[in-house]
């Protein structure tokens, strides 16, 4: 069984940084696609910053020019670097492998971490 699980959050003062990182464990061979989503009360789940196979990456408009997503393939873990953070960035994040392939070759999508909670005060 494949597994993510994410760590990094905390509270921050608005201009802080804070890193995020995401850790896939279990039978996996290889991952995709990945994507860092954030979902803020009251608000749907948005994605926050996406990377391929091979690291073409794409960010929402509001978190350009101020997070860097990036993976380690050797390590499987995703991070997403934040800086200059502003109280509306604060949300729950969640790291998404969109597609990955296990030690047994079965292709499987979608798979959630469980979250982490991002808040910034100002």
């Amino acid at each position: 069984q494949v597994q993510l699980v994410e760590s990094g959050g905390g509270l921050v003062q608005a201009g802080g940084s804070l890193r995020l990182s995401c850790t896939a464990s279990g039978s996996i061979f290889s991952i995709n696609a990945m994507g860092w989503y954030r979902q803020a009360p009251g608000k749907q789940r948005e994605l926050v910053a996406g990377i391929t196979g091979d690291r073409s990456t794409n960010y929402a408009d509001s978190v350009k020019g101020r997070f860097t997503i990036s993976r380690d393939n050797a390590k499987n873990t995703l991070y997403l670097q934040m800086n200059s953070l502003k109280p509306e960035d604060t949300a729950v994040y969640y790291c998404k492998i969109d597609r990955y392939t296990t030690t047994d070759w079965r292709v499987r999508y979608d798979l959630w971490g469980q979250g982490t909670q991002v808040t910034v005060s100002s």
